[in-house]
Parts: C-alpha cells; structure tokens; sequence
C-alpha cells in the first residue's frame, strides 16, 4: 500500500495527467478509496481524473465527509456526471445528508424525472424505509411467459440495481409475488410467469424504520426486497449493501451510545477536539451529578459508618461489583433488541432470566467476598471479634447489589423502548451510576440489619 501511494506522489510530481488516469483506473475502487484517505487534499483530483463510470463508483463508498468535501472542488461538468450517474439510493443518501441550499444546487444538474424522483424519495423520513429505496428494478406481469420476460431484462435490465430477483405487478402496479431469476432461466420459454409464483412475498413498507428493515433481511435470505406503500403498490427495492451499510451505521452509533457518549457523525480522528469534547461533556456532567448521590446517601448512614468503619473497606469492592454486572445485563439486552431476539413484550421472560442469574451470579461473589474475609481472620486481626457479622454482611449485600444490578440493567433498555426512546442510550456508564448509589443504600441497610450498628 505504501508502495502505491509512493507511484500516486511520483505521478503527480510529473504532473502527467494521461499516466495518472490510466494508473487510476487500474486499481481497485477500495484502493483509490484508500488513496483518498492518504492523500485527502488530491481527493478532487482523483475523482475528475477517473472515468465516469469508476468515479462514480469510488464515489459512492467516501463517507460522507469526505464526499462533501470533494464535491466542494469538483467542477460543474463532473459534478452533473457524477450526480446523474449514481444509484437513487446513494443520490438519496448524498442529498439527505447536505444542507438545503446544497441540495437544491445539486438538484438542477438531474434530468426532470431523476429530479422528481429525488425529491420523491427525499420526501420520506429520515430513518425509513423509503430513504433506501432505489425505484431501478425489473417488474413482470403474470401472464408473461419466460420468452417475453427474458427480452424485457435484455432491454432494461442494464438500468436495474439487480437482476437476481424479478418483481410480478399486475396492471395497477400492486406487488403480487417476487421469482428469483434462477427460476425464469431454468424453466421453458413458454411458461407463464403465474405458474411460477409461489405467493411467499416478503416487502417492506416504505414508512417503516429502517431497522425493521435490517432485522427482516437477517431472517430472510434475500439479496433485495421490494418496497410497497400502504396499497401495496411497488415503489422500489431496498438491496442488501445499503442494509449492510446501514446496520454498521446503526452498530456503530449503539456502541458509542453504550459507551456513555453522543453518537459521532464523523470519524473519531477526522471530527474537531471541541466537537468531540462537546459530544462526550453531556453524559460526563449527568454521570457526575448522579454521583453525588452517593455522598448524599453516604451522609445518612455516617453513623454506622462511625460505628463500623470497617464496612468502609469494602465499599469500591461491592458497589463495583453491582455497577458490572447492571453494565453486563444492559449490553447484552441492548444487543438482543438490536437483532430482534428480545422485544419489549418479552420483559416478564427476561426478568425471570435476569433474577435467577443475578442470584446466582451474586452467590458467587457473596461466596468468594466471605471467604476472602474468613482467609484474611486466619493470619490477622484487620476485621476485629465481629468478623463474621463483617463477613455476612459483604456476602448477603453482594447478592442483593448484583441481583439488582442485573435487574435495572435488563428493564431499563426495554423501559425506554416502550417509551419511544432510543435503548442504547441505558449506557453502561448510566446503569452503573445508578446501581452505584442504589447498592450503597442495599448495603448499609443490610449492615445495620445484620450488625446492630
């Protein structure tokens, strides 16, 4: 790679424009693409320098900064070529991410139905369905034979994002059936197209969030699904590379949610260290203030804590301990939601779950942190006469602080999912703070209970 990206400077010292496009244009997308990110200040230049067909390519796979960027120093003629020549769907994607005015200046350079279908597509919400259709797929009708449906692919197939799948519309434009091409190609020129319908449709409605979408394309072997509208009038297709993109997006976004901090809308090293202060301060200040809760419930139980100052010793040790596994039981529902295995619905099976191995989980601490304690009586005097009481004390807390810990970490994702809100933002850091002082007031309750204090 360093290598190529030597040959690219060498090239461009010369300044030969011929040698520099024929070297482009042998490489791979994903190499220029790499190039790009090497050498982002000739990033323009490679773009005009490729021929239409694979700038456009390369073109389509940029993030988006960087698309903006480039498309900043593109000229006017490259700049229609390339907005004419990509998938609607990646036109789509461009367009939802620009500012309005850059839109509308982008717009005039598409013929008068790209522009209507731009602007049709556009028209959908943000997180749906239909921002990720493409309206270029090959539509049958059932009283077609194969002979009929195979000169129609020859003819307009070229334009199709794929051909793998075929769709059956009848006269008004409904969704009847979808016939995977392998099916028309094995079968005689005279059969009928309703003969081969087996009426097992899978479509997406175009309104529905896109990661409804994802979840029905991971439990369906499909490279593309339609898309219909409330009538189930075939509107486009959504193909399995911008689901894949789109999930990664999503993937990504859970995680840095997870991580305490506000979804970034730029790589991490390309996004400015006052925008990336600002993403992470609101969550650290909530965090921080949720904190002093803990001095606060401190403060109520300072006279036990006068009494048995030994109880001290083992405050990191258990109210870490609840803070992990809150954190354990909140990734691993989040990640389940996110792949469709657990629903809101499900919450009873999940509690159920989470109560029994929260109590088992917490047996073992409890277990290991009382014979900890009984080990350390051998051979010193630290814990006192009443080392038992102490030993108990640290057990039984660690049962009750992991039980709810694994509780509030489980519910509080499908708490916020059934009021509308996005579950990842129950982050682990979050669900630790709570458990953090709740398991404080668990554990001098259970203190006082068991040694008199």
């Amino acid at each position: 790679m360093e290598e190529m990206v030597e040959q690219i400077e060498t090239l461009l010292e010369q300044g030969d424009h011929q040698l520099l496009q024929d070297y482009l244009n042998d490489l791979n997308i994903s190499d220029v693409e790499h190039l790009i990110d090497e050498l982002p200040e000739h990033g323009p230049l490679f773009i005009e320098t490729l021929s239409l067909n694979r700038a456009v390519n390369v073109f389509r796979i940029l993030d988006f900064p960087t698309q903006e960027r480039i498309i900043k120093k593109l000229s006017g003629k490259k700049i229609a070529d390339l907005i004419n020549e990509l998938p609607p769907d990646d036109r789509t994607a461009l367009f939802s991410e620009l500012h309005g005015d850059a839109v509308k200046s982008l717009i005039v350079h598409l013929p008068p139905d790209d522009r209507k279908e731009a602007l049709i597509l556009l028209g959908y919400e943000e997180d749906s369905v239909g921002r990720l259709m493409t309206p270029d797929y090959i539509a049958v009708k059932k009283t077609w034979n194969v002979e009929r449906v195979l000169n129609h692919i020859r003819r307009y197939g070229k334009n199709s994002e794929t051909i793998d799948v075929l769709y059956v519309i009848d006269d008004k434009g409904t969704l009847l059936d979808d016939i995977r091409i392998r099916e028309i190609l094995l079968v005689a020129p005279e059969t009928k197209v309703s003969d081969l319908m087996d009426n097992r449709l899978i479509a997406l409605d175009a309104n529905a969030p896109q990661q409804e979408a994802i979840n029905i394309f991971r439990m369906n072997n499909r490279v593309a699904l339609p898309v219909v509208d409330q009538e189930g009038i075939l509107l486009g297709i959504v193909t399995v590379d911008d689901i894949l993109w789109i999930a990664n997006e999503e993937y990504t976004e859970d995680i840095q949610k997870i991580g305490g901090t506000e979804a970034l809308d730029e790589p991490y090293l390309d996004i400015p260290l006052l925008k990336l202060v600002k993403k992470r301060v609101s969550w650290l200040i909530i965090l921080f203030l949720s904190e002093m809760l803990t001095a606060t419930a401190m403060g109520y139980f300072e006279e036990p804590i006068k009494k048995a100052v030994v109880l001290a010793l083992f405050l990191p040790l258990v109210m870490s301990s609840g803070g992990n596994s809150g954190s354990q039981a909140s990734t691993l529902i989040i990640q389940a939601m996110a792949l469709g295995e657990v629903t809101v619905a499900e919450w009873w099976r999940v509690m159920r779950r989470e109560i029994l191995s929260g109590f088992m989980l917490g047996s073992i601490l409890g277990a290991i942190g009382f014979f900890r304690i009984f080990v350390w009586t051998l051979f010193s005097n630290i814990y006192g006469p009443h080392w038992l009481q102490v030993g108990l004390t640290v057990g039984t807390s660690l049962i009750g602080i992991v039980l709810w810990g694994s509780l509030a970490g489980s519910m509080l994702p499908l708490l916020l999912k059934r009021l509308g809100l996005d579950p990842a933002t129950s982050s682990a850091p979050f669900v630790a703070t709570l458990v953090d002082v709740t398991g404080l007031i668990i554990y001098f309750t259970i203190a006082v209970m068991i040694m008199k204090v």
